[in-house]
């Protein structure tokens, strides 16, 4: 039942991509579904390239077991912060502007906002950087439940998985990966609900379960009675920072920020809106909910031989056939979805940003698609091939490259993003500044943590306070360098001033 249910699951995938081919002909087709993508599956597109088996397995597993039931703090935190206000703040204004300076790609934007193309290779630079080893890590989560549920070698998986989105991306472009991520959407829902409703079930049901976490102590967590049940946990300055890292990050990652480039109209952002925070709700909340109740099975887990990682898959272990084949291909679907969703921002922003007049003069848009194509059998490769070195000789830092992999992105590039989108006096400089600062204090953490503050030498602190302070270098430094050309600025602006008709239910007229 469950080799019929992954061979039945990625027929789908493959005929969907290959349904898609015809819109993926130009680069506007191929990295941005023509810009006429609806509500529904530019909300899935957003969340299921949001949530990954590195949520599911990795965050979950590791955050329900330091902080109990608050860690759903981090899935609510995702619903309004990284679903909700993402869409309200940046969805409309990412839309019109993107479109006006005709960029398909953020570096493409960043270099067509400030007229700057040195800005354009950096911010290309960085992604194609830190996007490696994020890609990597979306194969972690698989490993183990690949051994609960089949006696096939992972490195049989990794290669499978990676060929088959490969092929499906290759042949349908963004309109391929949208229809998919919608359908794989649809599995993460009904799999985390079915999943959640079994694991409490074998605990006795919800209160029952709740009050059995109330018993657990943990004296070197803390002292307190009942701290794995309570409204915020044993530490809840780190579960803030967990919450910014992996909520307000999305903000700046340019592929999630690219979802909006895609969207058809006025209708669907507000459709959108909606579907993707309520989508966020339950995968996102439903994952961290479910990882609260780790504990209840510390009998079966050993944390420090085998891991954070080994939580969700022990809570797992005992369910039925069905559940275990659906959890499978749960996993699968938040991996691939993911998987699929960066390898296409890696390779359009290398190839238009980075190569196309650059080295290669001469590229028109059947060359453009035909290097995207390329450079993402060359993305899956790379990432493929870390996740079998890491399996092999039993690595682990790549999952802490995740984390790394989030806050350097998000801390170089949300606040120039951001005010890009709404500031007129945002400069160039600020940007230069914003880019080196969160990148850089990245590397830093990564590579000597020990001359940072004891608060930032986890990755996700570090990240999360990039994030924080990129949101404040990127005025501050305006303030204090030259003003932007006015002209440029102005026509940049100009996109929010046009006329548009609308219908009298939104606004009454004179």
């Amino acid at each position: 039942m469950k080799l019929l249910a992954l061979i039945v699951y990625f027929a789908v995938m493959v005929g969907i991509g290959l349904y898609c081919r015809k819109h993926a002909t130009d680069v506007n087709g191929f990295v941005l579904g023509g810009r006429a993508v609806g509500p529904w599956l530019t909300a899935f597109a957003y969340g299921t390239s949001y949530f990954s088996a590195v949520v599911f397995v990795g965050y979950a597993g590791q955050f329900g077991w330091k902080y109990g039931i608050a860690a759903t703090w981090a899935g609510i935190g995702n619903a309004i912060i990284g679903s909700l206000l993402a869409w309200v703040i940046l969805g409309r204004r990412t839309r019109i502007m993107t479109q006006h300076l005709n960029s398909a790609t953020m570096p493409q934007f960043f270099g067509e906002r400030f007229h700057s193309q040195a800005l354009k290779i950096v911010s290309s630079v960085i992604i194609f950087v830190f996007l490696i080893p994020y890609t990597a890590s979306l194969y972690n989560g698989l490993s183990r439940l690949f051994g609960m549920a089949f006696d096939i070698d992972y490195s049989v998986c990794i290669i499978l998985m990676a060929v088959l989105t490969a092929v499906y991306v290759i042949a349908g472009g963004y309109m391929a990966t949208a229809i998919n991520d919608f359908i794989q959407g649809i599995i993460m829902l009904v799999g985390i609900s079915a999943v959640i409703a079994a694991v409490l079930h074998s605990k006795g049901g919800f209160l029952a379960a709740l009050d059995g976490l109330g018993q657990i102590s943990d004296p070197t967590v803390s002292s307190t009675p009942g701290i794995f049940n309570s409204f915020f946990g044993p530490d809840p300055l780190n579960l803030m920072f967990v919450v910014i890292l992996t909520s307000l990050g999305t903000w700046g990652l340019p592929q999630m920020v690219q979802k909006f480039y895609a969207i058809k109209n006025e209708e669907a952002i507000k459709k959108g809106t909606i579907i993707s925070t309520l989508f966020a709700l339950v995968v996102a909340g439903g994952c961290y909910f479910l990882g609260g109740f780790g504990r209840l099975f510390s009998d079966q887990i050993d944390i420090a031989a085998n891991g954070y990682d080994s939580v969700i898959p022990t809570m797992l272990q005992n369910l039925g056939p069905g559940l275990i084949a659906l959890v499978v291909i749960l996993v699968l679907s938040a991996s691939m979805s993911t998987l699929s969703s960066l390898v296409i921002a890696s390779s359009s922003t290398l190839t238009i940003d980075f190569l196309k007049g650059q080295f290669i003069k001469d590229m028109d848009d059947k060359k453009q698609v035909l290097y995207i194509r390329g450079l993402i059998v060359v993305f899956i490769a790379i990432s493929a091939g870390i996740a079998l070195v890491q399996y092999k000789s039993s690595v682990t830092f790549i999952a802490q490259l995740m984390g790394i992999s989030w806050g350097a992105l998000a801390g170089a590039f949300l606040a120039p993003f951001l005010y890009s989108l709404y500031w007129k006096k945002t400069t160039q400089i600020s940007c230069w500044a914003c880019f080196i600062f969160g990148a850089g204090i990245m590397i830093v953490d990564m590579l000597a943590p020990n001359v940072l503050p004891a608060v930032m030498r986890s990755p996700i602190n570090c990240g999360a306070i990039a994030m924080l302070a990129g949101l404040v270098i990127v005025p501050v430094v305006s303030l204090f360098t030259p003003k932007p050309d006015q002209k440029l600025v102005d026509d940049a602006f100009a996109c929010y001033e046009k006329g548009t008709v609308v219908a009298q239910k939104t606004a009454l007229g004179k």
